[in-house]
């Protein structure tokens, strides 16, 4: 993991967001990966804030973007770690999130986990 990977890695999943396309969003994600958000709990009405897999993930998302047409991600900052990924960044109704994503020896991310704005 260095700063060229994470800054690489931010740019293009805004990007993708942006664009409100879900087969390049998930394209950054190995086909098992679990994703963990209190919006889960609301949109997907799964009281475990989790969610495994491309399937049931990117249902969510599909969800969630048909509810928030206009839904634009604004990045605020980029971190790295060891093997982890942190983007701060403005999302739905200027709602600040961090999001951090773990990445396997292949650059795909198997876990994330949303964290927003109390």
């Amino acid at each position: 993991m260095n700063s060229t990977f994470a800054t690489e890695f931010a740019a293009e999943w805004i990007a993708a967001w942006n664009a409100h396309d879900l087969a390049r969003v998930l394209s950054h994600y190995t086909e098992d990966f679990e994703m963990s958000s209190p919006k889960i709990v609301q949109i997907a009405d799964e009281p475990s804030g989790r969610l495994v897999g491309k399937a049931a993930v990117g249902a969510y998302w599909a969800t969630a973007l048909s509810r928030i047409p206009d839904l634009h991600f604004e990045l605020l900052a980029v971190m790295h770690g060891v093997d982890t990924v942190v983007l701060h960044y403005r999302g739905a109704g200027g709602q600040r999130a961090a999001e951090v994503f773990y990445f396997n020896s292949v650059g795909l991310v198997f876990r994330a986990c949303a964290n927003y704005e109390a």
